[in-house]
């Protein structure tokens, strides 16, 4: 694995790989076991909404923390530039939602963009 040696997510990085390996967990963090627990915990996220509409911050930010925690993970066993990735998804984004076409609307692009589709990446 390379780390990044700046950014927003190379300090974070650096600490779960060191917290990882101090507890010799490294065999058990393959990408497939991270990305299952990355879906997990996301859905210990969600699940605080449930009930309760509005959930303790505490609680929130735990689990936003642990979702946070495997997402890194991932993108260093994958080698993902987090912030190059959000980059790219954002101006993929920017196409299939324009402003003039998208702007106060909930719906998927796909209702806006006609049969015959919108030139660029999808996703």
């Amino acid at each position: 694995m390379t780390f990044p040696q700046a950014g927003p997510f190379a300090d974070m990085r650096s600490e779960i790989m060191r917290f990882i390996n101090e507890r010799d967990w490294e065999r058990f963090h393959r990408p497939k076991d991270v990305s299952m627990a990355l879906s997990i915990e996301s859905s210990e996220l969600l699940e605080l909404y449930l009930w309760d509409r509005e959930p303790e911050k505490e609680r929130i930010e735990e689990e936003a923390a642990d979702v946070l925690f495997f997402l890194v993970d991932l993108a260093a066993r994958e080698d993902i530039d987090l912030e190059e990735a959000f980059r790219k998804k954002m101006e993929r984004n920017r196409r299939k939602y324009p402003i003039e076409e998208s702007r106060g609307r909930d719906d998927k692009y796909t209702s806006y963009i006609g049969k015959e589709g919108r030139n660029g990446p999808q996703g």
